[in-house]
């Protein structure tokens, strides 16, 4: 009786943080670049109350008697599928359709990588432009360099190419090529990504070392998209049918909790 009231308690303890997950993935519905997260359960050690060959008579038996003793929350896995690209009447708006990343420079000096292309261009110590993100963070090109130009350059005449290429209108108004591009990036397993706020993912040895699609060859491209954000990819009628569920599963568990507590106190009374 009492491994069963553990044995719920458990239940409800990984029902609550699956709750907790998908609050998180509801309240991140407009966030542009958000990856909706997925809460993965894994059972605990099972104890065993009689072996195989524990029959009276010593003969053996083909099935023997095991009890679970609850569950635990094995992982929160984001799921990288492309969101939906949402028209931005700001020339500084970038989505991405694909497995690329951009790279921005945190204020400690570490690359940092996001889905979001909701960025802005700031005034630099030399008087010219430097795209960042909404924190002023410097966003990089290819060569991991910050994409900056000079004082000659105006941020509303930046054409950006669906490769990640910036252009610069000539006298004859035709865009031609500046030699900087987006720094995009991919990773053989983003799920291994060190989730950080602001929507920024950090490299870890399980999501690989970052690989650059400027020179390498084998990745397929990722597009940009000047003038769209990608959304959220939160499907917002899944999370609610999660979100019942989840309610559901953790109300039987209180009721188990509730029935082995009632079986007790009958057992305590017993004359």
């Amino acid at each position: 009786m009492v491994r069963s009231l553990w044995t719920a308690a458990t239940g409800m303890r990984a029902e609550q943080t699956n709750v907790d997950t998908i609050a998180n993935n509801l309240a991140n519905v407009n966030t542009a670049g958000y990856k909706t997260e997925v809460n993965e359960f894994k059972s605990l050690l099972y104890q065993t109350i009689q072996t195989k060959t524990t029959t009276a008579n010593g003969e053996n038996k083909p099935v023997g008697a095991q009890v679970g003793l609850g569950v635990r929350n094995a992982a929160i896995t984001s799921i990288f599928t492309d969101g939906a690209l949402l028209a931005s009447e700001s020339d500084s708006a970038f989505a991405l359709s694909g497995r690329g990343f951009f790279a921005v420079r945190g204020e400690d000096g570490n690359t940092y990588y996001t889905r979001s292309g909701n960025f802005n261009w700031a005034m630099n110590n030399d008087g010219g432009i430097v795209l960042t993100n909404s924190d002023g963070l410097p966003v990089l090109d290819a060569t991991g360099k910050p994409i900056a130009f000079s004082s000659d350059y105006i941020s509303s005449r930046m054409v950006i190419t669906g490769d990640g290429q910036f252009c610069y209108p000539d006298a004859q108004n035709n865009p031609q090529p500046l030699g900087i591009s987006f720094g995009i990036f991919q990773f053989n397993n983003p799920a291994g990504l060190e989730k950080l706020d602001s929507g920024l993912f950090e490299q870890s040895a399980a999501s690989g070392a970052p690989m650059n699609e400027d020179n390498n060859t084998n990745l397929q491209r990722t597009k940009v998209s000047q003038g769209y954000l990608e959304g959220s990819n939160v499907q917002v009628v899944d999370e609610m049918v999660n979100l019942i569920t989840a309610q559901r599963a953790y109300e039987l568990n209180s009721k188990a909790i509730t029935a082995s507590d009632e079986m007790l106190q009958q057992a305590n009374n017993l004359r």
